[in-house]
């Protein structure tokens, strides 16, 4: 949710000027999301010492003016001071004003340089589209007509396709965390049209990665994963290519690395030249030796061609946060050149089983 609209939304709920449903909904999605439930605390806390400052403020101007008023009426007197011995009274008289004020300003100086970051976020972000394709009724059918008649129901009404990879052969996957923010269920299908059901068990926004289990008693595990991850950064330059599903059926695509930092000199992503679209987001990228070197995560979508990939070692870094999480989770990364030597027609036909369509809704 935008920062801003969010802020407007707290105060609307706090100010009781929401509707109804729109009160239930808010407090559903408060009770769902920690820092929302905190920014709601915040804002409490903030308006109540800002009505409370307003009271006091208010309590001393009416004493200021009754005893103005007394003084001109002649009922009391009140002695004039003059030099150091003024400003100490003033002082005293008027600290705790000026230091809830010093903090109140200091509050909105901070508040204010956070929504001018999110904001200039927002306008650099605005310019990124993530490439996950919203399904339509007629996608829809032609998702179900591939589907074996063996294996399970394709879901009835999947809203969202991209795609993911294995990186172990027990059935963990690799695609974007914006794709698995979308879905509350989801299915995986491989090239053969197999559909498998399986679960998100780690997301990093930072990176916007997530890992997927496969969790469908009708998957067999794949042994001998023809490809390995690269730790090491990737040249300017460096021919690639990707697999992925803009459609249904996997579509390749073949481009270079054209800056080693991605959207805003993002140094956890690469900007890569390759033709990419809806349904791409979460394909493999790989370099002519058959390692996989980031994954496909979004566009820029006012220039032709220039498209994020989130770089490959972060998939390390994901492994390396579900075991400071205490996850008992194993999962071992391949580390094959069988893809290496290939032509690319092979490396592509070799590579293909192991590249998911993921759907959901």
């Amino acid at each position: 949710m935008d920062e801003l609209l969010l802020i407007e939304a707290v105060e609307r709920y706090l100010k009781g000027e929401m509707s109804p449903k729109e009160r239930t909904f808010f407090e559903e999605i408060r009770k769902n999301n920690p820092s929302v439930d905190q920014m709601v605390v915040e804002h409490t806390f903030l308006l109540h010492e800002l009505d409370k400052h307003a009271g006091i403020k208010a309590y001393k101007h009416s004493l200021n003016e009754v005893e103005s008023k007394l003084t001109d009426e002649g009922l009391i007197s009140r002695s004039q001071l003059k030099g150091k011995a003024r400003v100490v009274f003033l002082w005293k008289k008027y600290k705790r004003s000026i230091t809830v004020a010093a903090s109140i300003a200091g509050i909105i100086s901070i508040a204010t340089a956070g929504l001018i970051v999110a904001y200039t976020k927002k306008v650099t972000d605005s310019n990124k589209e993530d490439l996950v394709a919203i399904i339509d009724t007629k996608i829809k059918d032609g998702i179900r007509s591939r589907q074996p008649s063996k294996t399970l129901p394709v879901p009835p009404t999947p809203d969202y396709r991209a795609t993911g990879f294995l990186i172990d052969g027990k059935g963990f996957i690799v695609t974007n965390a914006h794709v698995v923010n979308r879905m509350k269920t989801i299915y995986v299908q491989n090239n053969k049209g197999e559909y498998f059901t399986a679960v998100s068990i780690y997301t990093d926004p930072n990176t916007d990665l997530a890992i997927l289990k496969i969790n469908d008693t009708a998957f067999r595990s794949v042994s001998n994963l023809p490809y390995s991850i690269k730790k090491a950064n990737s040249n300017l330059g460096e021919q690639i290519f990707t697999l992925g599903y803009p459609r249904n059926e996997i579509v390749y695509g073949q481009g270079y690395v054209s800056a080693k930092s991605g959207n805003e000199g993002d140094s956890t992503a690469y900007q890569l030249s390759v033709s990419v679209n809806p349904g791409n987001s979460g394909g493999p990228v790989l370099n002519r030796n058959g390692e996989i070197i980031g994954i496909i995560t979004s566009k820029n979508r006012t220039a032709d061609g220039v498209v994020f990939a989130a770089k490959s070692k972060n998939i390390y870094k994901l492994l390396e946060a579900l075991k400071k999480g205490g996850d008992t989770v194993t999962i071992k990364l391949p580390t094959n050149a069988g893809l290496k030597g290939l032509d690319r027609e092979q490396q592509v036909e070799k590579m293909e089983e192991f590249v998911f369509m993921v759907v959901g809704n």
